[in-house]
């Protein structure tokens, strides 16, 4: 009689790897060791969520401590804003002075005065970061002028500053203070023509 093949059993890798790690354990306590094996998992896995959470939160800590140190920094920075900007209105009296004492025919030590106080203001400011910047016969920029008039003119460009009523002011690279400005504009041919036309209309009239 042919001889029987005998049957392939198919293997389970899963039981394969639960034979394998239950071996050497004590006989009757496979379940238990099965039941320590997957809190042990658990608790792997909730170890690494810990750590991932724990890296997010310091990544965020970091960058908090970085943004409270610009802010700190940028306070600091112009903590003196307010004060200094008080202080510019006695620069601008003293400025007023000492222009309308150089009209008298003998300036006396009053002026010397003034002009020592001025300077010693101004580098009171400077240590602080305030200085002035030039305006007259620069292009007007709305971000450090403040135009309080046009005048027409056809020697200077459109837009041109021709005149500071007050001088501008920047602390450090802020603008403290605009300058007041009267900005140039050239008359349009239609303003011309009109100029142009009306002595003849005065002596038609």
């Amino acid at each position: 009689m042919p001889e029987e093949e005998s049957a392939e059993i198919p293997v389970n890798s899963e039981m394969m790897k639960g034979k394998e790690e239950t071996e050497g354990v004590e006989p009757g306590r496979e379940e238990e060791y099965a039941k320590l094996r997957q809190q042990l998992e658990s608790k792997e896995q909730e170890n690494k969520s810990l750590l991932d959470k724990y890296l997010r939160i310091y990544a965020d800590f970091e960058n908090y401590k970085k943004r409270v140190s610009r802010d700190l920094e940028e306070s600091n920075k112009y903590a003196n804003e307010r004060l200094l900007k008080e202080f510019l209105s006695v620069v601008d009296n003293l400025e007023r002075a000492i222009f309308h004492t150089k009209d008298l025919r003998e300036p006396t030590r009053i002026l010397e005065g003034l002009e020592l106080i001025l300077k010693q203001c101004l580098e009171v400011m400077g240590k602080f970061g305030v200085s002035s910047f030039e305006s007259h016969l620069q292009p007007f920029d709305p971000s450090k002028h403040e135009a309080m008039s046009e005048m027409q003119s056809d020697d200077h460009e459109d837009g041109t500053v021709i005149e500071e009523i007050q001088r501008g002011y920047r602390l450090n690279d802020r603008i403290l203070r605009p300058a007041m400005v009267i900005v140039s504009r050239k008359k349009v041919s239609g303003e011309k023509a009109n100029a142009e036309d009306s002595p003849e209309q005065d002596q038609t009239n």
